[in-house]
């Protein structure tokens, strides 16, 4: 049951990470890739809140498996980063991808660390 529903959420994930990209990266004129940055952030903060709530005992396993491990896994993408990240430094905009590395590092860990402390918040 646990695959079905990691599957079921990366269905929703995947799709709305290419949407959402695409959204953002179009309104902006910016050679940092933006939109990568806008899900990556958005799904930390999302998988700390879950991952706490479940922590807590608020959140069950079916819904960790789902939004967790599933919508969260596929909205986030690691490999654009990586991708874009080498683009910019093969582009001649190494300080660029410097900022992308340290921004997109410190936004995700921050914003996870966010989620968290919703979680004991909502679920204390």
């Amino acid at each position: 049951m646990s695959a079905l529903l990691v599957a079921l959420g990366a269905a929703v994930g995947a799709p709305l990470r290419y949407y959402a990209d695409r959204a953002v990266q179009s309104r902006t004129a910016s050679v940092l890739p933006w939109g990568t940055l806008a899900v990556n952030v958005a799904g930390s903060l999302l998988l700390g809140l879950v991952v706490g709530g479940a922590w807590a005992g608020g959140v069950g396993e079916e819904v960790l498996a789902a939004v967790g491990v599933g919508f969260c896994g596929a909205l986030t993408t690691y490999s654009t980063f990586g991708y874009e990240t080498v683009r910019l430094v093969e582009d001649g905009s190494r300080l660029y991808a410097l900022a992308n590395v340290t921004g997109s590092v410190v936004a995700g860990l921050v914003a996870a660390g966010l989620g968290l402390l919703l979680a004991g918040a909502v679920w204390a």
